[in-house]
């Protein structure tokens, strides 16, 4: 199994997972099918150098006396392998698509570098809530991915905002709980909350 795990995990750090390969099933098996071709292609180059590299007539289990090139032959053979075919595919691939895999999650886009903003957001169950997104704000990167905005305010049936809730010390959002979640550049809304607004 050793050496498709090793070419699978290569396989999606240069290109990323596939659409097949977000099912954790189907992953397994591609793993297992690479294993395979792998561990055959070994045997049909490499088996008579396997066999004497781990037992001598004579001699018996060579492992025993001296471990150093079945260690470094399997280093060899389950991981730089995989992982040099793995990015010789991935490139090949990579030349032939117009779009580029970027393992930065899309979370990271919508905060690096963004000034202080109003965030409004609706839950599933088609209530209104938002804050202040400051810099004591904080976006989790990670599954399961929470926001917390520093201060909350009101909001209105339709969405706008209101005025800052009295007192608030902050609000936690579950994002598995909203439909979407927007970012609102303060100088730019007429809504309730202005500018001068801010916390």
């Amino acid at each position: 199994m050793l050496p498709g795990v090793s070419y699978q995990f290569a396989r999606e750090r240069f290109r990323g997972p596939g659409p097949r390969q977000r099912d954790l099933a189907e992953r397994v098996l591609l793993a297992v099918a690479a294993s395979i071709v792998l561990d055959t292609v070994y045997v049909a180059v490499f088996g008579r150098t396997l066999i004497n590299l781990i037992f001598k007539k004579n001699a018996g289990w060579i492992p025993a006396s001296d471990p150093r090139p079945v260690a470094v032959f399997a280093l060899i053979l389950l991981f730089a392998v995989p992982a040099a075919l793995a990015w010789a595919i991935s490139r090949r691939e990579g030349r032939q698509q117009k779009s580029v895999y970027d393992p930065t999650p899309p979370w990271r886009h919508a905060i690096d570098d963004r000034d202080p903003c109003f965030i409004r957001a609706r839950t599933k169950s088609g209530h209104w809530v938002g804050g202040w997104f400051g810099n004591n704000s904080n976006l989790a990167l990670h599954s399961p991915l929470d926001i917390f905005l520093e201060s909350a305010w009101e909001m209105t049936f339709d969405g706008r905002f209101n005025q800052r809730v009295d007192g608030s010390c902050g609000l936690y959002l579950r994002l598995d709980d909203l439909e979407y979640l927007e970012f609102i550049d303060p100088q730019t809304t007429n809504e309730g909350a202005t500018h001068d607004d801010q916390p």
